[in-house]
């Protein structure tokens, strides 16, 4: 069973996966209207998987015996105007989901609901992921600069992003 307080904080983090998955959206948007398409479809599969975070969490909660709750959540606004600033505010979201993340790891560990620090493990791991990912296309970013040419070749790179699920990259 699932104490109510981390049932609390499970479906808080539900909303911020999918407030994550709408960021990406917007970022999606943002990279589409100044042409950096393979960009776009990055962001469009980040969207994806941020989306069956969320999912995958209601779905831990529901089987640990608590209630689910969907709820609504702000606008997200994209805040940079090119490849290097938008992925910069990406990996700073992604370094605010891992604190929450942490925080929830902490408080199934206090409530030695060990359940949910074996669920909540995995998490932990995409985190890492996802960080270090977000940090190494702005290295790879940092290093082209304004090169018309790199910045080709890098939107290149992230339009060959599979898909959650194995499926082909969108064109």
């Amino acid at each position: 069973m699932i104490s109510k307080n981390l049932n609390d904080e499970l479906n808080k983090q539900i909303t911020y996966e999918f407030y994550s998955s709408h960021l990406y959206l917007a970022m999606a948007a943002k990279f589409a209207s100044i042409d950096f398409t393979g960009a776009s479809t990055w962001m469009k599969t980040q969207a994806e998987e941020e989306r069956i975070h969320a999912i995958k969490i209601m779905d831990f909660i529901i089987e640990a015996g608590g209630e689910a709750k969907i709820t609504g959540f702000e606008d997200p606004e994209v805040k940079g105007e090119d490849l290097k600033s938008i992925f910069e505010q990406a990996l700073e979201h992604e370094r605010f989901v891992t604190e929450r993340i942490n925080f929830l790891m902490s408080l199934a560990g206090d409530e030695k609901n060990y359940a949910a620090v074996n669920f909540l493990n995995w998490f932990v791991n995409e985190q890492v992921e996802e960080e270090a990912t977000a940090e190494a296309i702005i290295k790879s970013l940092k290093l082209i600069g304004n090169d018309g040419n790199g910045l080709y070749q890098i939107d290149k790179e992230l339009g060959a992003r599979i898909a959650v699920g194995g499926a082909e990259p969108q064109k």
